[in-house]
């Protein structure tokens, strides 16, 4: 049996213990409390016979400390954390996004079953390997996408929280059967021959996606009260975040913007039709150009009923969003300002990406080609 002494002139207990072959060990634990040092001891012992199985020895270890150190390593339940993050949430994003990782969230609290009432520390890469591969039986690749990127949310706040020393849903990623992402941006030749069909206000919106490279739904919101050409930056209220983003104008954007005609209040939308338009109906207008570019083939209207699994696409508005990061890349535009000039929204990534200047972001959007 386990039990600590203290050496002459050593404030701290030393473990007394026996391996797996008698061996008698003795080892510091750090500890000048003695009953943390007695569990610490226990837990030697434990693992040096091989009494734990593998999988079981960091969950030993994590309740040896969160008894010792209660307040430095917090604890919850898959379950329970899931839904301090949904709360964060709630009051950062839009309803629609709220909807969007609700539902990712419920799915994997679903497949865990009664595991989702285990320690988040006891979720391992096969448990998120094994939620991946489920949703592709059931779902399209980019819906699965979608909610293994929620369920990677969760597991990286709950790691920067301290609730986790690893994280277990790095590494696994959703490709296509081919093993390559789905959706890839846009070609020169291919915006061009959108361009040509499309009427003034789709090119306008299509202009400010690739120059700007923000979402469909924030391009169709912008009034003439977010353009400050004085400054040339254009002020993005990011629904999907609700942050404030200023982004630079491009030169062949500013030359689009001049070319338009101003209206007498500031307020009024650079988009009409579209500001009063649902995003998902101009997405669904978008995808008719498309189509009748010769780019996609006919989506169908109608329900695909349970169980049904939309078509995985390539292309779509958001592929604008590829396409200006593409175009800045080949440029020979450095990493950090392609994400901060696009606005990846990656917590990890923001801890890789410093502050980037203002002139580097210009120089940035100034690279991209002139359509």
């Amino acid at each position: 049996m386990a039990s600590i002494i203290r050496k002459p002139g050593s404030q701290y207990w030393h473990a007394c213990y026996r391996d797996h072959t008698g061996r008698q060990r003795r080892k510091s634990t750090k500890e000048t409390d003695r009953k943390k040092a007695g569990r610490l001891a226990e837990l030697y012992e434990r693992v040096a016979q091989r009494r734990l199985k593998p999988d079981r020895v960091r969950q030993a270890v994590a309740e040896v400390m969160e008894e010792a150190y209660p307040s430095q390593f917090p604890a919850a339940t898959v379950r329970e954390r899931v839904t301090q993050w949904l709360t964060l949430k709630r009051p950062a994003v839009e309803e629609s996004t709220f909807l969007f990782y609700s539902k990712g969230a419920e799915k994997f609290l679903a497949f865990l079953k009664e595991s989702a009432d285990l320690g988040i520390g006891e979720i391992e890469k096969r448990h998120i390997a094994a939620f991946r591969d489920s949703l592709l039986q059931k779902v399209s690749i980019t819906t699965a996408r979608h909610d293994l990127k929620t369920v990677k949310a969760i597991f990286e706040t709950a790691k920067d929280d301290g609730y986790l020393d690893r994280d277990p849903t790095e590494g696994v990623k959703v490709r296509d059967r081919s093993g390559e992402s789905i959706r890839r941006a846009f070609t020169l030749e291919e915006l061009h021959a959108i361009l040509e069909i499309a009427d003034p206000e789709w090119q306008s919106l299509i202009r400010f996606g690739l120059y700007t490279g923000q979402r469909l739904g924030d391009c169709s919101r912008l009034t003439w009260a977010h353009i400050d050409t004085a400054r040339n930056l254009i002020r993005f209220q990011v629904r999907k975040t609700k942050k404030s983003e200023n982004k630079p104008i491009a030169a062949p954007l500013l030359t689009h913007i001049l070319a338009l005609p101003v209206p007498p209040r500031p307020d009024a939308p650079i988009h009409p039709r579209s500001f009063r338009t649902r995003v998902n109906r101009l997405s669904n207008q978008f995808v008719d150009l498309l189509h009748a570019a010769g780019l996609r083939a006919v989506r169908p209207r109608k329900g695909l009923g349970v169980g049904g699994r939309r078509e995985a696409t390539e292309l779509s508005f958001h592929s604008l969003r590829h396409t200006a990061v593409s175009l800045l890349k080949d440029a020979g535009i450095a990493q950090a300002v392609v994400q901060e000039l696009v606005g990846h929204d990656s917590a990890r990534m923001s801890q890789i990406y410093t502050h980037v200047g203002q002139e580097a972001l210009q120089r940035a959007a100034d690279s991209l080609p002139a359509l």
